[in-house]
């Protein structure tokens, strides 16, 4: 689910938010220079034999719209044909056409007239309009039993100052009435209250936090940060060339080549827009804090860096694919230790670092901070949990992207996230995508646990994949920079390369994932990716399963140490605390009985893991325990591989996995699975 504005913070604070934010601001460095047309050295592709025909087209402003407006023409049509009740609407909100014909139609959806938050959905048609595909963010049906709140507004709204309170906001104030809506993002819809709470966080950065309040019971349901932390003579990139225009005698930083894209000076503030740069000089800065145009020149630059890597890498003309250019603010604040996006004003702003020494204008943040735009008007991955960690990895994924694209050898491509704007205070990054774990808090490999931490921690796990699928695991140098990348099954993985890692990602990005997608979605979105662009037979369909198995995410082919394996990919829907369901494998031409160590693969979708009971059917009825009830086990989802003993089992024969949720209130299904016979 993604909002209307938004904030996201990518520089790690003291402060830790249990559960933050769906889609809006990101923060970290940008930077600028010269006048003139802003390039970037040619791109090398190193594609390989890709299928085009899954490649998005560059559509014209003008074309999206259309297509758009195609999509709202038909939306009642559409919805009928997806089996929608009658109180449920969509509303077309993005769409990518492939090469092929392929139209990838992004919707969000309303019950009753009321916005359903987590109810957004793509649907893939044909070029013959049949309807190929659907991603849902919830399985869930959409039904309440009455729209009558249960209490006030006015409790919603002083629960949500409470909680902005108790986070550490200053300045705190409901920043507009709360609003009902259907909640569907984390289990069974639920009517509810959304209320928005302004002022300023703890750290100076603008506040922006969304509660959900049930509207029946009044219990909070879940709580996000809209705000997201994320000739030029630039501090972090040399002198560069900057696109500027002239106005009478003067220049300003408004790059007509690339959607109108201006930089202004908000010379220590903290609102409105600030003044657009201008001068009777077009040399902008002069390499140093001294001078408030350099970092005027930094983000400049890197907005225009970023515009361009997305276009020629992606045919995405601009954050929303709408030829619209955003705005970048710098000098915000005092000594702001930050930089973010809002989608509020379409605008990035950036912080003056510890003594105002050090802008966050570096070109890996301002790569950063603008791909939380774009996250935020594709997938609106929701900024807590798996999904928000997902959202943090994909802007240091494209904030990477971005920093190699443009080639700069005063801040040279690397798997560094914000390493020239000291933020630490010692020289060292903010992140490292080859060991995550190296910041002292990111994780590595997937766990239960992991979409309990901060998302910059959480993003790890995606950052890590993203490092090995695209250079592999082990000792290495690339540009200067030494990594050593582990795995967490202790087997080599082998990279295709970044060009194919960013399409792959782009791609499940804008066409497979949702609102709601967790690490389990994302290794299902990124396979399918992989398998309209390379096929899935191809070694990039492998090098995907392979580095989502070494950071514990699914398992290899052939349950990675060899074997033959049967998997089931169907999905099976779980009823909420109903009757046990069941999935079948049928194994043929085996010999003899199961080995004593077979090996269960097992990836179940679910809001509440612990109100699961998971077993293994052998063929001939017996039952093999594999996960227990647990009422304290309040983690999503279940991806574990079990080891069973099933010696004294014929090999042949159907295999099924039984699964019962035995609690209410929580929703979801079997994903897949897999056994292999090592």
């Amino acid at each position: 689910m993604s909002s209307s504005s938004s904030h996201r913070r990518t520089s790690h604070t003291q402060r830790r938010v249990a559960a933050v934010a769906l889609v809006g601001v990101s923060a970290l460095l940008a930077a600028a220079v010269q006048s003139g047309a802003a390039s970037a050295a040619p791109q090398k592709s190193s594609l390989g034999k890709i299928n085009r025909g899954s490649l998005a087209v560059q559509l014209t402003p003008s074309q999206r719209a259309e297509l758009i407006r195609d999509a709202d023409a038909a939306k009642a049509a559409t919805a009928k044909d997806l089996g929608l009740g009658a109180k449920e609407k969509l509303v077309a909100r993005d769409v990518i056409k492939d090469a092929d014909g392929t139209v990838h139609t992004r919707y969000e959806r309303t019950y009753a007239g009321l916005p359903v938050l987590g109810g957004d959905l793509v649907v893939d048609t044909t070029k013959a309009g049949k309807t190929e595909r659907v991603v849902k963010a919830t399985r869930a049906t959409l039904e309440v039993a009455s729209l009558t709140p249960a209490i006030a507004a006015s409790k919603a709204e002083k629960q949500a100052l409470s909680v902005a309170k108790a986070d550490g906001s200053k300045k705190t104030d409901a920043d507009r009435a709360p609003r009902k809506v259907i909640w569907a993002a984390d289990g069974k819809p639920t009517l509810a209250y959304e209320t928005v709470v302004g002022g300023f966080q703890d750290d100076g950065t603008p506040n922006q936090l969304h509660v959900i309040t049930d509207a029946v019971t009044g219990k909070k349901l879940y709580e996000y940060q809209g705000i997201e932390t994320g000739i030029g003579n630039t501090q972090y990139s040399g002198q560069v060339t900057l696109t500027t225009t002239q106005s009478g005698s003067n220049y300003t930083l408004t790059d007509g080549a690339r959607g109108g894209h201006k930089t202004y000076n908000l010379n220590r503030g903290t609102s409105g827009t600030g003044t657009l740069f201008s001068q009777t000089s077009d040399t902008w800065g002069n390499g140093t804090t001294s001078n408030a145009a350099t970092a005027g020149a930094d983000a400049h630059y890197g907005a225009a860096e970023t515009w361009d890597f997305y276009k020629n890498t992606f045919g995405r003309s601009g954050i929303k694919n709408n030829g619209v250019g955003a705005y970048s603010r710098v000098h915000y604040g005092n000594a702001y230790i930050n930089a973010f996006w809002d989608d509020g004003c379409f605008c990035m702003t950036y912080g003056d670092g510890a003594g105002n020494a050090d802008p966050l204008t570096a070109i890996d943040v301002a790569g950063h901070e603008m791909s939380h735009g774009v996250t935020s008007n594709t997938a609106g991955l929701n900024y807590s949990g798996e999904s928000g960690g997902l959202n943090e990895a994909t802007s240091d994924i494209f904030g990477t992207g971005v920093e190699f694209y443009a080639n700069n050898a005063s801040d040279p491509g690397d798997y560094l996230i914000g390493e020239k704007i000291d933020i630490n205070g010692d020289g060292t990054p903010l992140r490292y995508m080859d060991k995550p774990s190296k910041d002292g808090g990111s994780a590595d490999n997937w766990s239960s646990s992991v979409g309990g931490l901060d998302v910059h921690y959480s993003s790890g796990v995606a950052n890590h994949f993203f490092y090995l699928l695209s250079e592999g695991s082990g000792a290495k140098v690339i540009n200067g920079v030494s990594y050593n990348s582990p795995t967490a099954d202790g087997l080599p993985v082998t990279g295709i390369g970044r060009d194919k890692a960013l399409q792959i990602w782009y791609r499940a990005l804008t066409t497979k994932f949702t609102s709601t997608t967790n690490y389990a979605a994302a290794r299902t979105g990124t396979l399918a990716a992989t398998g309209e662009l390379y096929g899935t037979t191809s070694a990039e369909y492998t090098a995907v399963q392979n580095a989502w198995a070494a950071v514990k995410v699914g398992s290899r082919p052939g349950g990675g140490g060899g074997g033959t394996s049967f998997e089931n990919t169907g999905d099976v829907s779980i009823p909420d605390n109903g009757a046990a369901v069941t999935s079948s494998i049928a194994v043929t031409g085996r010999t003899g009985n199961a080995p004593s160590n077979l090996l269960v693969d097992v990836n179940i979708v679910h809001t509440w893991r612990g109100d699961l009971v998971v077993d293994l059917l052998a063929p001939d009825g017996t039952v093999y325990p594999l996960k227990p009830f647990s009422s304290s086990d309040s983690a999503d989802n279940v991806q574990e591989t079990y080891t069973v003993n099933a010696s004294s089992e014929v090999a042949n024969g159907t295999w099924k996995l039984r699964v019962q949720d035995k609690a209410a209130q929580d929703t979801g299904y079997i994903n897949s699975w897999k056994v292999t016979f090592p």
